[in-house]
């Protein structure tokens, strides 16, 4: 079994419970579609968010096993993604420099790309680290 510090740290999924009640832990270890229903429903009006306190070293577990650990730091890729998305600043990280070009821009494709990037940064980075990219 892998190494919960593998890919996704139990610290920085607490940090971002915080702002649980908007889905951030939920985007971070990878589940997309949760993480938009906590978004649009406060943390399904606080009960999930709450319930989640509990859930999170079971989601770093998930996380370790699901995605692949390489040269791309998750918890750095969510970092930029989260505060400087909009510039691109993730995408330079990931090597996707046109793209990071283009996100610079237009405000992160008028902010359509970045939403879009929450819903797919754990993949991009799993693809690169695998060599797959």
């Amino acid at each position: 079994m892998a190494n919960e510090t593998e890919t996704h740290l139990t610290p920085i999924g607490y940090i971002l419970w915080v702002f649980g009640f908007i889905g951030a832990h939920r985007f971070y270890f990878g589940k997309p579609v949760t993480g938009t229903i906590w978004f649009l429903t406060l943390g399904l009006l606080g009960i999930g968010w709450i319930i989640d306190l509990f859930l999170i070293p079971g989601m770093t577990r998930e996380a370790a096993i699901r995605y692949q650990e390489g040269s791309i730091d998750y918890t750095l890729a969510w970092i930029l993604l989260t505060f400087l998305g909009p510039f691109g600043v993730h995408r330079f990280y990931l090597g996707k420099i046109w793209t990071g070009l283009l996100y610079f821009f237009t405000g992160g494709l008028f902010m359509f790309g970045w939403l879009y990037d929450f819903w797919t940064l754990n993949e991009q980075v799993s693809e690169i680290n695998s060599g797959l990219n």
